[in-house]
């Protein structure tokens, strides 16, 4: 054997293998100290140690776990905050969970009337819709859903898009126009129908000079009488929903059907709040300028019907006339018509209609 260069004679190497066997005279017999703890550490392992090529991941600290797990918890609950935060509220002081949250835009008609709520509060100036289903419907033209545009008829994608827009114009101006719900003139609604549909235009010049049960302005417009009534706030609730379909020729037929919640008090000053219901079904077509004469940007009239709850009984005075609690007696809310459910969307106005005959008041059972 050799290192760096120099050699071991053979006699010094067999001695150096004897002595090894037989352990050399000057050793000690008994292990060191550090050679007595670590085999009674071995001793007391629960199991042989590990090998170093052996990783055990380090266990997490706990307070790096609970951040973990508490940030975990606090996304959870700001997520639950910003979907429901009416159960949210419901969690923490201790009562049954109450849903406040806006209802989802209606894209199909619902399979029957909304909940009950038995003995629910009283409106008042602050809360004009408590205790009515309104209270979830969204604010103004954002209740009024319409549909994804597609090519129709002899319109394109985008064209289809600026007719369902220009739609909700009108019903805006037509139904939630402040100065129009005071009485004025509805100037920008009108401006949007056909010039020359000459029916329409006659029903409208007779409706706002001497209204009466054929050409009622309140079958297209909401209007109070300012002398009479004030709104409550700047917000009417709304729920409804736009389609459309390809129409007569070529025409894309576009059918709304919107109820529109008012809450109102005596424009006195009292601050008993009363709420008038009205539900409108208007078909308009929007027509081929090459098929059909009419001003670009406007429709024609195809239908349009409404069911009124306090607003008014066979009154044809061009004015939404709510009823307060000291204008109601007994008996004079439609006798033997049915009660009807004026948030009920679920039923066709013109199904309504047949049910009670087409005539009469009927009887609300609730508002």
């Amino acid at each position: 054997m050799s290192k760096g260069g120099a050699s071991v004679p053979d006699e010094e190497w067999e001695r150096f293998l004897r002595e090894s066997e037989a352990g050399s005279p000057g050793a000690p017999e008994e292990p060191s100290a550090r050679a007595r703890m670590v085999t009674r550490r071995l001793q007391e392992e629960p199991e042989p140690p590990r090998g170093w090529r052996t990783h055990q991941p380090p266990r997490p600290r706990r307070g790096k776990g609970w951040y973990a797990v508490g940030l975990v918890v606090v996304v959870v609950l700001l997520v639950a905050v910003a979907v429901a935060p009416g159960r949210i509220v419901g969690w923490f002081d201790g009562g049954d969970a109450v849903d406040t949250l806006p209802l989802a835009g209606e894209s199909a008609r619902p399979d029957g009337p909304p909940a009950q709520e038995a003995d629910g509060p009283l409106p008042t100036p602050d809360e004009p819709f408590a205790g009515s289903p309104a209270a979830r419907w969204a604010d103004g033209a954002a209740g009024i859903h319409l549909p994804a545009p597609r090519a129709t008829g002899w319109m394109s994608r985008a064209e289809v898009g600026t007719a369902l827009d220009r739609t909700r114009d009108f019903l805006t101006a037509s139904s939630l126009d402040p100065a129009v719900l005071r009485g004025e003139r509805p100037t920008k609604a009108m401006a949007l129908i056909n010039p020359h549909q000459a029916d329409v235009q006659d029903y409208l010049k007779k409706a706002f000079r001497a209204p009466d049960r054929e050409n009622d302005p309140l079958l297209l417009f909401s209007r109070f009488r300012s002398a009479d009534v004030r709104p409550v706030g700047d917000v009417v609730k709304t729920r409804g929903r736009v389609t459309f379909r390809e129409g007569e020729r070529g025409a894309v037929e576009v059918s709304t059907d919107v109820t529109y919640v008012y809450p109102v008090v005596r424009a006195s000053g009292d601050d008993e709040v009363a709420r008038t219901i009205v539900r409108r079904e208007v078909v308009m077509s929007w027509d081929d300028p090459e098929k059909i004469v009419i001003e670009p940007g406007t429709f024609s009239l195809v239908s349009y019907k409404v069911d009124t709850t306090n607003g008014g009984c066979d009154t044809y005075t061009g004015y939404l006339i709510p009823a307060f609690l000291a204008d109601r007696t007994t008996g004079a809310d439609g006798g033997d018509d049915p009660a009807v459910d004026p948030y009920d969307r679920s039923t066709p106005i013109e199904e309504r209609m047949r049910e009670g005959d087409g005539e009469g008041c009927g009887i609300a059972t609730r508002s």
